[in-house]
């Protein structure tokens, strides 16, 4: 069942408060890479690049 406009507006709401989006371009085909990569080890592609992102944080704030 499709959500109502009410819930569409509550969860955009939900969303702007709670999150920051970043646009993120590609090469052509690199997407299917890396949701590939990323399903095979059970994440999601927003998860998994979070997870790149915080580990090269953590790796660049050891070399420093």
């Amino acid at each position: 069942m499709p959500a109502s406009k009410a819930q569409q507006k509550a969860t955009n709401k939900y969303m702007k408060a709670n999150y920051d989006r970043v646009s993120l371009i590609l090469s052509k085909g690199k997407k299917e890479i890396i949701q590939l990569h990323a399903k095979t080890r059970g994440e999601s592609l927003n998860g998994f690049i979070n997870r790149a992102i915080e580990n090269q944080i953590k790796l660049d704030e050891t070399e420093e």
